[in-house]
């Protein structure tokens, strides 16, 4: 199973820059201002060959003063449920407020390990106000400071040493696993019942009872994978939170350890933001992707022209990548389940298909001589030759062309729709890169 960290703490004490600086990216937002972290706060961090996925709390609190506080509190709550270890930032130059205390509370009730990580330490007297943090009983605070990323080594052995090694799961390789995805009570339990035909997830109305990651092997009418659900009962006192943040956070764990993923969309509520924060997680871990629009049943008008409205609706939603099946289905009356199964199988066996380089040069090499890449500077682009790399997670096409600082994405996208449209690549995610000849 992957790791998760997860980074709480007040706002503004620099969760966004400790995130980018242990996932080596710049994409989330940076300002002064509080709570201006929008961006899915989440990301994959390498330290010493080993790879854990970070989560920054920041970017799920709703900016205003009452429920601020309320929020985080929220938010700590659902990290110390989801995570495996949690980072609890504080600022070394303001020292411990009473928000610290309190949060410093609830994660001392936690079950899971919590490393403190006095911030903003950036020259050497600040190392005096350390001594603060230890009133918040949680143990030798790591000064660091995130913007010049003195100390985040330290901090980085200090989470691998905590960390479990990764534990080799019980799941054979080479089978498939597939994983359901979705908001709350968009049917994911339903559609697992009706794929294994027994009550073995207790179905609700009640949004987010559903906790932890199972795999369930499936093995009858010629099918043979494992269904990854995040399965089990959550404690009934903490489904007022604010789901949207934990159905993240839940579903990270079920599409990192699957191939495939079945994103539910209930039909009766249609598209929405939340749909699209999962659907950025599946395509983020390059996991293959078939679309369930369930609760078909509860669709008055089932008219070619609402499905397909419906089907252009998603599609543009979700461009550039269009090209993944979309399936109505029900799984109350179990209409089309079987249809969901055949379709995720078929475009697992996408992400394997291999295509010879002969082929590949004989159909592209003349599509890219009628369109070739825009010439940049006067300069002209040739592309002379394409092969797609063996043994690769996910199709992987390598075009060597004389100049290929200059191709851009528009381009590279034009390439891969052409290599959609020749061979059947649907619902796979495709690399496509340009390398010097």
């Amino acid at each position: 199973m992957g790791n998760l960290v997860a980074i709480v703490g007040r706002p503004n004490v620099g969760k966004s820059t400790l995130f980018n600086r242990l996932t080596n990216s710049r994409q989330a937002i940076v300002s002064d201002e509080a709570g201006t972290t929008r961006d899915r706060q989440y990301g994959k961090c390498e330290w010493c060959g080993r790879e854990f996925s970070v989560v920054d709390t920041g970017g799920w609190v709703v900016n205003s003063d009452d429920i601020f506080e309320e929020e985080i509190r929220k938010q700590v709550l659902v990290a110390t449920e989801e995570a495996d270890l949690v980072l609890f930032l504080c600022d070394i130059k303001n020292g411990v407020t009473d928000w610290d205390m309190d949060v410093a509370q609830i994660l001392r009730r936690a079950k899971l390990p919590v490393i403190l990580v006095a911030n903003k330490a950036d020259d050497g007297k600040d190392l005096y106000y350390q001594y603060d943090f230890y009133k918040l009983g949680l143990g030798d605070p790591y000064c660091v400071s995130a913007a010049t990323g003195s100390g985040t080594g330290d901090l980085l052995d200090k989470i691998l040493e905590i960390l479990p090694e990764k534990s080799k799961d019980d799941v054979e390789d080479g089978i498939p696993r597939f994983a359901v995805v979705g908001r709350p009570n968009a049917g994911k339990s339903s559609i697992i019942n009706a794929f294994i035909g027994e009550e073995r997830h207790i179905v609700t109305e009640i949004a987010g009872t559903t906790r932890d990651s199972i795999y369930t092997r499936y093995d009858k009418f010629g099918f043979d994978f494992y269904l990854v659900d995040t399965a089990g009962i959550r404690r009934k006192n903490k489904v007022s939170e604010d789901l949207e943040f934990y159905s993240v956070m839940r579903s990270i764990r079920a599409i990192e350890n699957s191939d495939v993923c079945i994103l539910m969309i209930d039909a009766t509520r249609g598209i929405e933001a939340q749909d699209m924060n999962i659907f950025q997680l599946i395509q983020k871990n390059n996991k293959s992707l078939v679309v369930v629009v369930n609760k078909w049943d509860l669709v008055e008008d089932k008219s070619p022209i609402v499905i397909k409205t419906f089907e252009q609706a998603i599609r543009e939603r979700m461009a550039p990548f269009t090209d993944f099946p979309i399936i109505f289905a029900s799984a109350l009356t179990k209409q089309r389940i079987f249809k969901v199964l055949e379709t995720a199988k078929e475009v697992y066996l996408n992400r394997k298909v291999r295509i010879g380089t002969t082929k590949l040069n004989e159909v592209m090499l003349p599509l890219i001589e009628a369109t070739p890449p825009p010439s940049v500077k006067g300069k002209y682009i040739k592309i002379k030759y394409v092969s797609q790399v063996p043994d690769t997670q996910i199709p992987t096409f390598i075009f060597y062309a004389n100049l290929p600082q200059y191709v851009k994405e528009p381009y590279k996208r034009f390439l891969e729709n052409k290599i959609r449209e020749n061979w059947t690549l649907t619902g796979s995610p495709i690399n496509v890169f340009i390398r010097q000849k």
